[in-house]
């Protein structure tokens, strides 16, 4: 991934926002973390918006196994 982002990065709902320092693949557990940490400090009735859509399959191989018999299960 590479270039610098110069749109995007205004707030569209809600007062606070995360935002990424860095461009990097980001995974489903990731994200998961990121939405239970917020949700610990978000009171009842609070709302929190996930705009990150993951369209990415990342597959991977168990360690120690042997080489062929197809692609890794997805992650």
């Amino acid at each position: 991934m590479k270039g610098i982002s110069y749109r995007g990065y205004r707030i569209c709902f809600g007062r606070y926002a995360l935002q990424a320092l860095e461009p990097a693949w980001i995974t489903s557990r990731q994200i998961e973390a990121g939405r239970h940490a917020m949700t610990r400090n978000v009171r009842r009735g609070g709302k929190i918006w996930v705009r990150i859509f993951l369209n990415k399959p990342v597959t991977v191989r168990p360690t120690e196994t042997c080489m062929g018999s197809g692609k890794g299960s997805p992650e």
